[in-house]
């Protein structure tokens, strides 16, 4: 008993589900070659686009249909040379996208090559480019993550979620769904989904083990269910919140710029997202532990006698709370109440995360200290490439000027029902993520188009745009979607059957649940006019 008393012991100890102790996932074969062939492509396609070919469409841009931004810059360039821009735009947005695809080079150097490329073939001013980096929306990235540090720093989310599991886990139904709860809170609080997926693993793996799910040969529908529904849940619960991850800040830039706001309403956004995020968590844990991998009886008691009481243990370990928890607790609940009512105080996010960060790092009052904050430089060096890309749409006008000649090519007249634009952009974006590695890029290709073929039939910015934007944090089918997909696909808790098959009912479920939205809600709120079907 003493053994096996050992071997329960090691199988429990959180120790060994840290993310430098999960195995690292080759590359595979086509991945490799991706990334011997990403450079030169990524080279032939420029040279091709911006020297080699003629674009009619490029060539006869309706100038009279152009938004302020690339009037402003057409006045500055003259016809010819605005033409250039833009045959120079789409080289290196194509570039830039080979680039990031493949990954054959980081994709912060890929925002760095992009950024001086635009400045150096006159898409958009030195200015222009650099400030980029200085961009509300990018401070608000930069202070999101002082916040989080706080709280991983103090401890605050770990404890949170291992006394929560362990105050309402009392059978595996209920530790199922107590992650609902726990994931939905720490999506309010922390905007990184990675961030998320590492301070969670080390205690939904313990859990798994209690219920005999070990990985590998000792996999079972618990295990399956419980890795699975985390990542649904890590990435949809972001979803609700326009802070729960940057690509969500970078559509609503990109949709802000277009109707001339500042910044989108964290408000706005969390009425209309939350409810469809929590709708569809439901319905994920529903799906998964009822119909696709439903519970075993003997899958639904603790297989390891005791076995919570290692998470009692874990979490008689951190010891009492702490005062400087109690006020990380406080920052983040005034920050998130001050956020939420942005509407009716009139202060921004960005200015609301500055006071809350400032607040953190005040010498003897606050609870971090720089070198305790942990910014992912290299992912704001990307984002802020992200951003220099989003200008230089806006300067070329380009997004209009590719909707307008697709759509003519294609035949399709100015009388095009909406419900068809709806149904077609909501898919193209969905489903999207079956082939894409980054939200991030993602959202740049298919916001600006959304937007583009609003304005081209005279429909409003957001009955297109917003429900694209809704869809952008469901990146959960395949390990390379996303980063908390490979991570948790590490775990060895499912194979590739058992994500596709989940991952593929809840992309269709969420896909058909947009349309509804559109329909009741969306309608309702005023961002879809008359519904989908109108």
């Amino acid at each position: 008993m003493e053994g096996q008393s050992d071997k329960h012991r090691d199988i429990l100890n959180m120790d060994n589900y840290r993310v430098e102790k999960l195995p690292i996932i080759e590359k595979s074969g086509f991945e490799k070659m991706m990334m011997k062939v990403g450079i030169p492509l990524s080279i032939l396609s420029f040279i091709v686009i911006y020297l080699l070919v003629d674009l009619p469409f490029l060539n006869n841009i309706d100038l009279t249909g152009l938004d302020k931004e690339a009037l402003k810059r057409l006045d500055e360039l003259g016809t010819e040379a605005f033409i250039r821009t833009n045959y120079a735009m789409l080289a290196i947005f194509i570039a830039a996208i080979v680039l990031w695809i493949t990954e054959a080079v980081p994709n912060y150097l890929t925002s760095l090559i992009l950024i001086l490329a635009m400045v150096l073939t006159n898409i958009t001013t030195d200015k222009v480019a650099y400030a980029q980096l200085g961009h509300p929306v990018m401070w608000l990235n930069i202070l999101s993550f002082i916040l989080a540090s706080m709280l991983v720093k103090t401890q605050v989310a770990r404890r949170f979620a291992l006394w929560f599991v362990i105050r309402f886990g009392k059978n595996s139904a209920w530790v199922i769904f107590s992650f609902i709860i726990i994931n939905v809170v720490l999506s309010a609080f922390i905007s990184a989904t990675t961030a998320k997926a590492t301070i969670l693993l080390p205690i939904f793996m313990v859990i798994a083990a209690i219920y005999g799910a070990r990985g590998g040969n000792e996999r079972n529908n618990f295990g399956r269910n419980l890795v699975l529904q985390n990542l649904f849940q890590i990435n949809i619960g972001a979803s609700a919140f326009i802070t729960g991850s940057g690509a969500n800040l970078l559509a609503g830039s990109l949709i802000a710029g277009a109707m001339g706001w500042e910044l989108f309403s964290y408000q706005d956004w969390f009425v209309a997202a939350f409810p469809l995020a929590m709708i569809l968590i439901l319905i994920a844990w529903f799906v998964g532990s009822k119909l696709i991998f439903p519970l075993k009886k003997e899958e639904r008691v603790p297989q390891i006698v005791g076995g919570m009481e290692f998470l009692r243990t874990e979490l008689g370990k951190m010891g009492k709370m702490q005062f400087v928890e109690y006020k990380a607790i406080a920052i983040f609940v005034i920050v998130l109440g001050l956020w939420a009512t942005d509407k009716q105080h009139g202060i921004d996010q960005t200015a609301v995360a500055f006071m809350g960060a400032v607040v953190a790092l005040l010498p003897g009052i606050g609870i971090v200290k720089w070198n305790d904050v942990d910014i992912p430089w290299h992912l704001m060096l990307f984002s802020a490439g992200a951003y220099t890309l989003g200008a230089g749409l806006d300067a070329t006008g380009l997004p209009k000027t590719i909707v307008d000649a697709s759509f003519s090519g294609l035949g399709v007249s100015e009388q095009t029902p909406f419900w068809v634009l709806y149904l077609f952009m909501t898919a193209m974006m969905i489903f999207s993520a079956l082939l894409f590695q980054s939200k991030t890029m993602r959202a740049l290709i298919f916001i600006p188009i959304s937007i583009g073929i609003a304005q081209k039939f005279g429909y409003p910015v957001l009955s297109l745009s917003f429900p694209v934007a809704l869809l952008i944090e469901h990146v959960y089918v395949m390990p390379y979607n996303s980063k908390p997909a490979a991570l948790l696909y590490t775990t060895n808790q499912y194979s590739y059957i058992d994500t596709i098959k989940y991952g593929m009912t809840m992309m269709v479920i969420s896909w058909l649940f947009i349309i509804l939205w559109g329909q009741t809600i969306l309608k309702f709120l005023g961002y879809v006019p008359n519904g989908v079907f109108y």
